[in-house]
C-alpha cells in the first residue's frame, strides 16, 4: 500500500497466564492490505463456524476452552468472569478471543483455571463462534 498510515483492529484474547489463571490481554491486527477504502487482514485460517444460542438464565460453571475459537457476539450480552473476580461484558457487534486452556499436564482446578459465562438481560444470547 501507498498509505503510510496502515489501521489496525484490536483483538481482545482470553488467554492461560503463567500461572495457570486466565487473564485478558490485546493483540494488533494490521489491516495492510485491500485497498484505502476497504482494509483488510492477512487471510487467518480457520476450523469452521457455530452458533449458539444461549436461553434467558444461561450460566457455566468455571471451565477452560478446549479450542482456541473467536466468539462474537450477535444478539443478547455476555458477561465473562475470571477466577480474580473481575468480569467484561460483551455485547452485539463485540468479540474475543477464547484461549485460556488449560496448562499442559495440569488437572483442571475450578478455583484455579479457567472462566465462566453466563446471558445478561431479558433476550437470549446468540454468539457465533470461529475456530482457529
Amino acid at each position: 500500500m501507498n498509505d503510510t498510515h496502515v489501521p489496525h483492529f484490536t483483538q481482545v484474547i482470553l488467554e492461560t497466564g503463567p500461572d495457570g489463571r486466565a487473564r485478558w490481554s490485546e493483540q494488533s491486527i494490521a489491516l495492510g492490505e485491500g485497498k484505502p477504502a476497504s482494509r483488510l487482514s492477512p487471510l487467518m485460517p480457520s476450523g469452521g463456524l457455530q452458533l449458539r444460542e444461549s436461553p434467558v438464565g444461561f450460566r457455566s460453571q468455571f471451565h477452560c476452552t478446549e479450542t482456541p475459537q473467536w466468539v462474537f457476539i450477535l444478539k443478547g450480552a455476555m458477561e465473562i468472569s475470571l477466577q480474580d473476580g473481575s468480569s467484561r461484558v460483551f455485547r452485539p457487534g463485540e468479540h474475543f478471543y477464547s484461549a485460556d486452556r488449560l496448562p499442559e499436564g495440569a488437572s483442571f482446578d475450578a478455583t484455579v483455571h479457567g472462566h465462566w459465562s453466563r446471558q445478561l438481560g431479558n433476550e437470549p444470547l446468540v454468539t457465533l463462534f470461529v475456530r482457529g
